[in-house]
């Protein structure tokens, strides 16, 4: 039987990390570790951003598979290199801890900068949001073009930094894969409740990604669509949803237009068919809307100025941790001049590499991912994901016997081969 993994203790300030990162100060903590201030020796003491992730309660099966899943998703975030995303620098492993290193800059969150507009009595107008998400969703594309899926959009995780004109999308998926992996021995054992907040916030992730943790670009966009209402109306998304029928209430707390409100409807339907599909639909149809003022400078400070996105203007082809550090202030600082003042639209970029494809019907692999999240949960969507990298062309009986190896009870193992082959 696997020992316990045991909490590591915070690191004090002026500890040297790997001979590199000397720590400054404690920036966040969760139940995923901790982040930190840092100074990179290496780069002439540059200022970054250290993530440790130190869940608890894992045995040592556990914590090799987060390892290996940390790896590999560090890798993916490696291959980003865009101005509106916190440049991934490193990872390494150290006294049985994870490390993510990143670029830092002091900036503030979307939720910050809106408590500071409710304290002024106002939240943010339709003009305002509607250039937000023109400079927004050109990075959401970059993302989504490389089969990466951010998982947890919010006011929280979408930065503005000090002196820049453009958001920027914060706190990858790393971390809150780890978690699923890590949390406890007999993850089938817990709670769906205890596992919501573990695939995105609860309130800004669609029901498909809570309850089956089931990620697609259009499970982005509908937290995009979430943030956009709140940022609208100042209210928690808890508030503007019906209890009982669970339908969208928001309309009534802001005045906006019929088109602008259409667009939003639709980001927000429940069933992910009926949504936005890609970041290029929603900018086409909010082109449509006619919003070709410019906002005053003036009036807003803490909003990007305008930068219009022409139709005639190429837009590349589209194809989601978690815990948040509520301190976290990781946000992109090597901006060059030119890339602080170019347009959010992304030029067409070469492809990245693409995985092998597996040989399995895609019907038969997301009948076996929900089969498996009745038994294990949200984290179904994770090994079935790792199961399909290691083994593109594995049969469907051994994909049904690696995946039953994942539930700890012999007999819920059973049943759920039976279902499969039934």
């Amino acid at each position: 039987m696997s020992q316990p993994h045991i909490t590591k203790a915070e690191i004090p300030s002026g500890t040297i990390i790997d001979n590199r990162y000397i720590i400054q100060r404690l920036l966040g903590q969760g139940g995923l570790g901790r982040t930190y201030l840092a100074f990179d020796t290496r780069r002439f003491n540059e200022a970054c951003v250290l993530k440790e992730f130190a869940p608890t309660g894992s045995g040592e099966n556990a914590l090799e598979k987060c390892r290996n899943l940390f790896k590999r998703e560090a890798k993916i975030l490696h291959q980003l290199e865009h101005p509106q995303i916190p440049r991934f620098l490193a990872c390494f492993e150290g006294d049985g801890r994870l490390f993510l290193v990143q670029e830092f800059v002091d900036g503030k969150t979307y939720s910050a900068l809106l408590r500071e507009r409710q304290s002024l009595g106002r939240t943010f107008t339709e003009v305002e949001v509607i250039q937000w998400l023109k400079n927004l969703l050109p990075v959401l594309e970059y993302v989504h073009r490389h089969n990466i899926i951010h998982r947890d959009i919010s006011p929280d995780n979408i930065m503005l930094p000090d002196g820049k004109n453009l958001p920027v999308l914060i706190d990858f998926g790393v971390g809150k894969q780890i978690a699923n992996l890590n949390e406890g021995t007999t993850p089938y054992h817990m709670t769906f409740v205890g596992k919501m907040s573990l695939v995105g916030k609860v309130g800004y992730a669609p029901r498909e990604q809570i309850s089956l943790g089931l990620c697609s670009p259009c499970s982005d966009l509908y937290a995009l669509g979430v943030t956009t209402v709140v940022l609208l109306t100042g209210r928690d998304p808890a508030f503007l949803m019906d209890q009982y029928s669970l339908e969208w209430r928001w309309h009534s707390y802001t005045n906006i237009t019929n088109d602008f409100a259409r667009v939003l409807d639709k980001l927000l339907a429940d069933t992910p068919k009926q949504r936005y599909q890609s970041s290029k639909e929603i900018l086409t149809d909010l082109q449509r809307l006619g919003q070709s003022q410019v906002i005053p400078q003036s009036t807003i400070v803490d909003l990007p100025s305008t930068v219009i996105v022409e139709e005639s203007q190429p837009v590349a082809t589209m194809r989601q941790s978690p815990n948040q550090y509520p301190s976290e202030t990781i946000v992109s600082s090597a901006r060059s001049s030119a890339s602080q003042q170019q347009s959010p639209v992304i030029q067409p970029q070469p492809q990245p590499a693409q995985p092998q494809q597996s040989s399995l019907n895609p019907a038969f692999i997301q009948r076996c991912q929900q089969e498996l999240a009745y038994y294990i949960g949200p984290i179904a969507s994770l090994v079935v994901e790792e199961i399909l990298a290691q083994t593109p062309q594995v049969s469907p009986y051994q994909f049904v016997e690696f995946l039953a190896r994942e539930i700890p009870d012999a007999s819920a193992a059973f049943e759920f081969r039976k279902h499969l082959f039934s």
